[in-house]
This record gives structure tokens, C-alpha cells and sequence, in this order.
């Protein structure tokens, strides 16, 4: 792309967070050229003509990284002068999460290569990628409780176990497990299921699932 130093472009970034179990994740790429080429950067892009800022957040996220299910929610919009070294970009950032069943990765040509990273263990990101990871975790924490984001990194059904790591991780504090429990269930954000675990060793927890009626304030790219 050519650019006119003269104008403004628009683009967007992804922070995308999945869980597996163990902590956090981001997603980030490789970029396969300049600026920054080398670099781990968020997967992002620039705007198309006719296009919303949701369908090119979902658009250049599936290009670079194959997932194309995640849930995506505007966070907010970053337009330091000095953002970007090719010119003057203002990009809105969007908190991506991604349930475990669709954590696979494929390689894709638009990046030299897309890697899930321990968000405590992540590289140093190009750009104002730190920041928008930084904006974008807080977003959703401050959401937890409200609307069902933290349990958008989980399957279908899930224990109460399940959740209670999934919040601890993005809180990255623990929960008294009574007391999730309690709180949890008073927001209404989830509802139990006629199921329990089957092959374990401990008592077979129950089941649960997203409530119906609980809105996530995003949908999926």
C-alpha cells in the first residue's frame, strides 16, 4: 500500500484470548514485512472500502491465523501520532476470545507465522500492541460478571471448576471456591445442565452452560 502522509488511514487489531486449561493465552504473529518485519505483532490490518470495522477485525484475523470463531468485541481506538512509522494510522481495537474447541491454528500467507503465547510469557509486541493487549484484558474483566466474556473461552458445557479457573485467569487472582460459586450463580449468566462428568475418580460435577438470555455484547466475526 502506497501511503499519502497527507491522510489518515483505518485499520484494526485483535487481541485474542483463549484458555486451555493452564492460564491466559494471546495470540499473536509473525510479520513477514516492514515495519517491523520480524516482529511479533497482533493480527490486524487495514480497513477495506465498504466493509464495517467488526467484518475487518474478523476478516484479517481469519487471513492471518485461520481462526475464524471468535467472539469479538470493540474495546476502543488508538490514534497516537506516532503509532505507526509508515504514516498516520488510527486503528479500533477489538478483544477477541476463542472457545478451546477452536484453538487450532492454521498457517496462512498473510503472516510469517501465528503462535499461541502464555500471556505472562508473551514477546515484546510491534507497535502499540502491549497497550491494546493491556486495554483489551481489562475490558473483559470488568465485564465478567455482567455479561458472559470469560466464559466465551469455554466449550458449550462446563463445571463450575472449569469456570472458576477460566476467571481466575483473566482476574489473574484466585476465588474462594464457595464464594464463586455463590456469586456466579446470582448473576444468572449460567444455568446447570441434566449432566455430569462421567469417568472420574472424584464426585462427578455437574454440568453447566451460558444462559440463553445472557447477552455477550459482541458476536462473532
Amino acid at each position: 500500500m502506497v501511503f499519502d502522509r497527507g491522510r489518515v488511514s483505518l485499520a484494526v487489531d485483535c487481541a485474542v484470548f483463549g484458555f486451555a486449561g493452564e492460564g491466559l493465552r494471546v495470540l499473536a504473529v509473525r510479520r513477514g514485512v516492514p515495519p517491523f518485519a520480524g516482529s511479533w505483532a497482533l493480527p490486524g490490518g487495514f480497513v477495506e472500502a465498504g466493509e464495517t470495522l467488526l467484518a475487518a477485525a474478523g476478516r484479517e484475523l481469519a487471513e492471518e491465523t485461520g481462526v475464524a470463531a471468535a467472539r469479538l468485541i470493540e474495546v476502543g481506538c488508538f490514534d497516537a501520532l506516532d503509532r505507526d512509522p509508515r504514516g498516520r494510522v488510527v486503528s479500533v481495537a477489538f478483544a477477541g476470545l476463542v472457545r478451546r474447541e477452536h484453538l487450532t491454528l492454521r498457517a496462512t500467507a498473510d503472516a510469517g507465522e501465528a503462535r499461541w503465547w502464555d500471556l505472562s510469557d508473551r514477546p515484546a509486541l510491534a507497535f502499540d500492541h502491549e497497550a491494546i493487549v493491556t486495554a483489551a484484558l481489562e475490558h473483559v474483566r470488568a465485564a465478567m460478571w455482567e455479561r458472559p466474556l470469560a466464559l466465551e473461552l469455554l466449550g458449550e458445557r462446563f463445571t463450575l471448576a472449569e469456570a472458576r479457573a477460566v476467571y481466575e485467569a483473566v482476574a489473574g487472582a484466585p476465588f474462594d471456591v464457595r464464594n464463586f460459586r455463590k456469586r456466579l450463580l446470582a448473576t444468572g449468566l449460567v444455568r446447570p445442565l441434566d449432566a455430569r462428568e462421567t469417568g472420574v475418580a472424584h464426585r462427578a460435577a455437574r454440568y453447566y452452560a451460558r444462559s440463553r438470555n445472557a447477552a455477550s455484547g459482541g458476536r462473532a466475526g
